[in-house]
C-alpha cells in the first residue's frame, strides 16, 4: 500500500456544503492520478484516497 503526505495539501469543500458544518467531503489535489477524500466533521481523520480516473466516475454519476 502507497503512503500519501497530506500534511500540505489544500483541502475544499463541496459547493453543497451548508454554512452550519453539514455532512459533507472534502477533497483536495493529489497529484499522481489520485484524489484524497476526507470527511469535513473530522479534518484530522483518517483520508481516503482514490483514483482520479474513479472519483470522476463517482462524480458522473451523483450528477446524474
Amino acid at each position: 500500500m502507497r503512503e500519501f503526505d497530506l500534511s500540505t495539501a489544500r483541502w475544499r469543500k463541496s459547493t453543497y456544503s451548508d454554512a452550519h458544518g453539514g455532512d459533507c467531503v472534502e477533497v483536495a489535489d493529489g497529484g499522481d492520478g489520485v484524489v484524497p477524500v476526507r470527511d469535513s466533521k473530522d479534518p484530522h481523520g483518517p483520508a481516503v484516497v482514490i483514483g482520479a480516473a474513479a472519483w470522476r466516475a463517482f462524480v458522473a454519476g451523483v450528477a446524474r
